[in-house]
């Protein structure tokens, strides 16, 4: 026996629930999934056995070509913000490329990077996914940031001057388009993550606009 339970939308958590799976800002938390199950009833003195099992399900959409927009990026300490003044900035220099910031979430996130110089030990390089949600009231706008994923592309030392491939698929149970209305925001951001030996961190960002298509 199924219950069906009703609930009135309005147009943006209609939009959200469209677009996102799971993980919303919304008055009430809400889940929207697909399962298999399977009741097998058995005789009297044996348990009935059941089984369930989620899916996806996926609408294929007419192929659509996104401009590829190529970002160049330098990190330097003189492009770093919100450094602590008593915090000393170690002498680095990393140059790179995204191939692009507006991404298709069936296509990865690809680009290279190359660290010129650096005088610290390299402890790693990483690549952090990040979504960040906005729900904003007569209040005011409150903004929740959570990481998606994270992908090492470095561990240890590289050669001065050798790009670096990087690449990122997009996990699409936590991924969606980027959603932006007048009271509710999902977006998305790339974290580049310089690590060095002595703990310190450098961090470069780039906001991203995911489409499905």
């Amino acid at each position: 026996m199924v219950e069906v339970k009703q609930m009135v939308l309005d147009d943006v958590q209609w939009q959200c629930i469209s677009k996102c799976r799971n993980g919303l800002c919304l008055n009430q938390s809400i889940d929207q999934s697909y399962v298999l199950r399977c009741d097998m009833k058995r005789s009297l003195l044996n348990k009935d056995l059941q089984k369930t099992c989620e899916f996806i399900i996926h609408i294929p959409s007419a192929p659509e070509t996104l401009p590829l927009i190529p970002l160049k990026f330098l990190i330097s300490p003189e492009s770093l913000q919100n450094v602590p003044e008593n915090v000393e900035v170690p002498v680095l220099r990393a140059r790179g490329e995204l191939s692009a910031t507006q991404c298709s979430l069936g296509c990865p996130l690809t680009g290279w990077l190359t660290l010129e110089r650096c005088d610290l030990p390299l402890r790693s390089i990483e690549l952090q996914l990040i979504r960040v949600e906005t729900c904003g009231c007569a209040e005011g706008y409150g903004k929740e940031l959570s990481e998606v994923q994270r992908v090492q592309v470095v561990d240890g030392e590289v050669c001065r001057g050798l790009p670096i491939l990087l690449h990122m698929h997009l996990p699409r149970l936590f991924t969606c388009s980027t959603l932006n209305t007048s009271t509710f925001k999902i977006e998305f951001e790339l974290n580049i993550i310089i690590v060095l030996k002595d703990d310190h961190m450098i961090t470069e960002n780039f906001p991203l606009k995911l489409v499905r298509n």
